[in-house]
């Protein structure tokens, strides 16, 4: 071992960074920016995906079909908006009003034969069509947040990529690679962030201890034994330089307050905390507009809304998995925590309160929204009691918002029972190619960390949904 790996180990150990900066999950750090007064630029353009954990009905969602026949289209009517041909379920009361925020594809699909929760969930994070399992090898292609902490990492937070919540229960709605990182490594994973036990809805809501990490005293003790490790160096191996240069940044980084002070959401008027509404999902999408404006680049909000105080079926992570009487699941139209009634309204105010919060901010303009399924549900409702939707691969809706991507637009056209997508179908690729580009993230990777030559996703961009 040299030299300079034994001052890096060392360096490591005397400043109890091993496991807070270089292998921890989602903590990678950028060039570090400030200002004339010291303080920290505002942040690049950033990410909030809203993964609605489970495929909510197209049909009954975003790409209503109000001229086909009741067995296909459901009990829904379409409401009015701003957008011609946009059509919304009618609890959407107040997207509604704000159609001309961002734009709706209802033409997205999966090419191949796709029906199950783990492998399109797969694919729609990692931007690819390919199987999750090939000839026995596993693809171990990283998600969408990995690519963006690995490009684009934060300057001003010890964390790039972070998950509201992880998807709890059943495996089955876990996509495989989420906590690996993929070929990139872990750290480029995710820091998930909650539970179904402790989510921001709850009085007694803690954040990830890495925020509680910092202690002042013995980071200075650490700070100086460090310095001592390194002084008979700095001036004679750049290595070494370069070592304490990215240490100097992750202190600097684990010492601002912003990063924790983000986890605080009293520090929110309570009409602000009523407007994205008391539940899960409303909180959690508010703890992702606080944890952007923090400088974290890239955070995936699981779209679960909560379970209805007297139905608690189902495991807390997929409410939009609505099967209905076959899979015990009660009404996928009532007002259970697998139903329409429940779990409409709920997006309708979270997702309308973050494009509102963002638009008024300023902050959609470098903050990309994305909202989406792994897929939608059958266009024709199941034949049992109660009713419900099976899994559908071939047919289901997005919508896309900020960060240049123009408001008011529907893109893509289903048939008349949305079966399958007859204009400008939008695969995986596409859609990924759609988030980089947003984000000013080159699609080539020339090499990863093995040197090899490696593509993000082989889609491109649509350029037609921006502005």
């Amino acid at each position: 071992m040299n030299q300079f790996e034994m001052n890096r180990r060392q360096a490591m150990i005397a400043s109890g960074l091993g496991t807070l900066s270089l292998g921890m999950p989602g903590a990678v750090m950028g060039s570090d920016e400030l200002d004339a007064s010291g303080n920290a630029v505002a942040s690049d353009k950033s990410c909030i995906f809203i993964l609605l954990c489970g495929g909510p009905s197209h049909v009954d969602t975003w790409d209503m079909k109000p001229d086909a026949p009741m067995d296909y289209r459901g009990p829904y009517e379409p409401i009015e908006t701003k957008v011609p041909g946009m059509r919304l379920n009618e609890m959407h009361t107040e997207l509604a009003k704000l159609t001309d925020h961002f734009t709706l594809i209802n033409s997205m699909s999966h090419p191949g034969a796709i029906s199950n929760h783990f492998d399109a969930m797969h694919n729609l994070l990692s931007g690819q069509s390919e199987k999750r399992v090939q000839q026995g090898v596993p693809n171990e292609h990283p998600y969408l947040g990995s690519f963006v902490a690995k490009h684009k990492p934060s300057t001003r937070n010890f964390v790039s990529n972070a998950w509201l919540i992880k998807c709890v229960g059943p495996p089955v709605f876990c996509a495989p690679n989420i906590d690996i990182g993929g070929y990139l490594g872990s750290a480029y994973a995710p820091v998930f962030v909650g539970s179904a036990n402790n989510h921001p809805a709850m009085d007694d809501f803690k954040p990830p201890q890495i925020y509680d990490a910092y202690d002042e005293q013995r980071f200075e003790v650490r700070k100086s034994l460090l310095g001592q490790l390194e002084s008979n160096r700095l001036d004679k191996d750049q290595k070494v330089k370069d070592w304490s240069d990215m240490r100097a940044k992750t202190y600097e980084a684990l010492t601002r307050s912003e990063g924790r002070q983000a986890f605080n959401l009293n520090q929110e008027p309570d009409k602000v905390r009523d407007r994205y509404g008391r539940h899960p999902l409303g909180q959690n999408l508010l703890l992702a507009r606080r944890m952007v404006e923090s400088g974290v680049r890239f955070v995936t909000v699981n779209g679960w809304t909560g379970q209805a105080e007297h139905d608690k079926k189902g495991p807390p992570s997929s409410s939009w998995d609505m099967h209905g009487g076959n899979m015990g699941m009660g009404n996928a139209f009532g007002n259970g925590s697998y139903g329409m009634g429940f779990c409409l309204p709920r997006l309708d105010q979270a997702l309308s309160a973050l494009l509102s919060d963002l638009k008024e901010s300023g902050m959609l303009d470098d903050t990309l929204v994305v909202v989406t399924g792994e897929f939608g549900r059958t266009p024709y409702v199941l034949k049992q009691d109660p009713p419900g939707r099976q899994h559908w691969p071939k047919c289901f809706s997005s919508i896309i918002a900020g960060a240049g991507i123009a408001g008011g637009k529907v893109y893509g056209k289903s048939n008349k029972y949305g079966e399958h997508p007859t204009h400008n179908p939008v695969r995986p690729e596409e859609l990924a190619a759609t988030i980089y580009h947003a984000l000013d993230i080159p699609i080539n990777d020339p090499t990863d960390a093995s040197g090899i030559s490696r593509q993000l996703t082989t889609g491109q961009p649509i350029m037609d949904l921006f502005g």
